[in-house]
């Protein structure tokens, strides 16, 4: 199967600069798209929408960190995906999320953007330390803990957006 990044011809980097990404897939969804191959024989066509298809899929997988990341890490070993989460990982979260509900209850909007706040800046360091892990020092131990920690932060943070709608 052809990574993602095989399929934009991208380095596998886990710190590929958003302007490029977007740029590589511009250029290829113009060669490829169907409407530049309609006077091509139907096996051509039908290799152009793949092609196409192709293209689309390998951006959006790329574009979000969480699977570019998970994407690196299934071509450097084995996925560990199914690991269990750290303990303290989880009791972090659950207090988050206990503080999140009683924010919540209390409809206080200024808590539960201070918590978020926190947090994001969290998830920040958690994702420098994935990339650190990735592209530097290839230590994949460390980012698959920050991977996993990035996911339940994110989750938080996704549990946060709804607890903020009015």
């Amino acid at each position: 199967m052809t990574s993602p990044f095989e399929v934009l011809g991208l380095p596998v980097r886990f710190g590929i600069e958003p302007a490029v990404l977007e740029t590589r897939w511009k250029e290829l969804s113009k060669a490829f798209h169907p409407d530049r191959h309609v006077q091509a024989a139907p096996a051509e066509r039908r290799a152009a929408l793949n092609r196409a298809v192709g293209v689309n899929e390998a951006y959006r997988a790329l574009r979000d960190d969480l699977v570019r990341a998970q994407t690196i890490l299934s071509l450097r070993g084995p996925d560990a995906s199914h690991q269990a989460a750290d303990p303290a990982l989880l009791m972090e979260v659950m207090e988050l999320r206990e503080g999140l509900g009683e924010r919540k209850a209390q409809g206080d909007r200024a808590g539960i953007e201070s918590m978020a706040a926190q947090v994001r800046g969290d998830a920040e360091t958690t994702s420098a330390t994935l990339a650190q892990s990735l592209d530097e020092t290839d230590d994949l131990a460390a980012a698959h803990t920050a991977l996993c920690r990035l996911r339940y932060l994110r989750r938080f943070l996704d549990e946060v957006e709804l607890a903020l709608e009015p």
